[in-house]
């Protein structure tokens, strides 16, 4: 458990410190080659065309990857397997950073280019990007779960193997390799990246009780059906929203305590209360992105916590 621990904590600060390498290291073209190779040798055969098909594409890499694995558990006391969990974890991360697509979107100095940047946050290929601010929200944590939490989820259940399991379904239920494959086989890969992300939303759902508000957290959980195991009814983006309403809720009611707290002194034009300044990388009629990133952010530093907890468990015991 302490190596998982090394090894996330350094491949987060690798991917926030290295981000050109990232870049260039997140390269998944050949998997895409992959897809289109076997739809070109496999195009009459049923099972490949059916929602079982992805099973073709899947279980020769991990395969590959599971004995490898394996084989580096215990070479130099481990720090062989410990090696090889950061390269996996941190090529399996992201593949784009969150927050840098996030803060395009803030920065975008009108409409236009506030469109361009926000078609980052959705598949290649699907749907057009949305500037409402519920649409937003969905789409921040949608991407935090793909590019972050399900890559931790699995890699912490299954080690590499978990986390390229999960970031070969992503790439081939949406965007542009998932446009190899048939539309059975790609209904299939969705479904399966449906049901590696349930129990990812549940835990997500979780922290953002812990970090939030748990209340309004578990009543959005609630009647978003997050308490049966229904694939087909996606809860994690309407438990988003109900969290960052929240939160601007308690900020508006902050803003107006402070209000009430400033002297004429400090009041600004009009006798209106000064705000607080905001972050310069922030624009001021987008809250929404700013409080969807902190919640995610605070989410992941629930789950890191809580790793160091079993790591520190599994000392003392």
């Amino acid at each position: 458990m302490s190596a998982t621990l090394i090894a996330v904590v350094v491949a987060l600060v690798l991917g926030h410190l290295a981000q050109s390498l990232a870049a260039s290291v997140r390269d998944y073209g050949w998997y895409r080659n992959w897809l289109r190779w076997l739809g070109g040798r496999l195009s009459a055969n049923e099972f490949w065309r059916g929602r079982w098909g992805i099973l073709i594409a899947l279980v020769p890499p991990l395969l590959a990857i599971g004995l490898f694995q394996l084989a580096l558990l215990e070479p130099l006391w481990g720090l062989a397997g410990v090696a090889f969990s950061i390269a996996v974890l941190f090529y399996a991360w992201g593949p784009r950073d969150l927050d840098l697509d996030v803060e395009a979107i803030a920065a975008a100095g009108d409409t236009t280019s506030r469109r361009t940047a926000a078609a980052r946050l959705w598949p290649e290929g699907e749907m057009p990007a949305t500037l409402d601010g519920a649409s937003l929200i969905e789409a921040v944590f949608g991407n935090a779960q793909q590019r972050w939490f399900g890559v931790l989820f699995w890699f912490l259940v299954l080690g590499p193997l978990g986390a390229l399991l999960y970031r070969f379904t992503v790439l081939a239920a949406q965007g542009e390799a998932a446009s190899e494959l048939p539309g059975e086989t790609r209904l299939g890969a969705r479904k399966l990246l449906a049901l590696l992300d349930w129990p990812v939303a549940q835990l997500l759902t979780l922290s953002l009780a812990l970090v939030g508000n748990f209340d309004t957290v578990l009543g959005a959980w609630r009647e978003a059906g997050g308490a049966s195991f229904d694939l087909d009814r996606p809860f994690l983006g309407a438990v988003a929203r109900a969290s960052v309403k929240c939160e601007l809720a308690d900020e508006a009611a902050d803003y107006a305590d402070y209000g009430d707290d400033v002297g004429s002194v400090q009041a600004g034009e009009g006798g209106l209360p000064v705000p607080p300044p905001m972050p310069p990388a922030w624009s001021a009629d987008l809250p929404e992105l700013r409080d969807a990133m902190s919640l995610v952010w605070r989410s992941l530093l629930v789950w890191l916590a809580v790793l160091a907890l079993f790591v520190i468990a599994g000392w003392v015991s």
